[in-house]
């Protein structure tokens, strides 16, 4: 494991950390289209499994 040679200062860390809270918060997550009883809805690509599976339901 990887350990500093010196502190790093405050300012220099919460940058740090807002910059890589940007980068993974930043993007919307891809919305693709599932049809559930007729009805057509933009869900959220990683938790198209569930949907399909029934453990979800888009309406809410």
């Amino acid at each position: 494991m990887a350990v500093p040679k010196r502190r790093t200062s405050r300012s220099n860390t919460r940058s740090r950390r807002a910059q890589w809270r940007r980068a993974v918060r930043g993007t919307a997550p891809d919305l693709v289209p599932i049809v559930v009883d007729g009805r057509r809805y933009l869900v959220p690509r990683h938790l198209l499994p569930a949907y399909r599976s029934g453990l979800l339901h888009p309406e809410g």
